[in-house]
């Protein structure tokens, strides 16, 4: 098992503190899949899905999917401009 090295200067809050693997699971989630999905798409069990999850809302402050999904679309909107 890998695990990713946390430096000093990593962030622990915020879309800076997210793993690549945890950015894909947010993707996947801001597109409506479930945990189901996200797992046979990434090739990860369903309850890696879970703890990504349980990790990302950590990181963001979030409690649910839907305001992961809120505050990745005001992201993106903030991105684009």
């Amino acid at each position: 098992m890998r695990r990713r090295v946390v430096g000093i200067d990593t962030p622990r809050t915020g879309w800076a503190a997210l793993t690549p693997a945890e950015t894909a699971v947010v993707e996947l989630v801001t597109e409506g899949r479930t945990n189901r999905e996200i797992a046979e798409r990434l090739f990860i069990s369903p309850h890696t899905v879970s703890a990504h999850l349980r990790h990302v809302f950590e990181k963001m402050g979030v409690r649910s999917r839907v305001q992961l999904t809120r505050a990745a679309a005001e992201r993106n909107t903030h991105r684009t401009i």
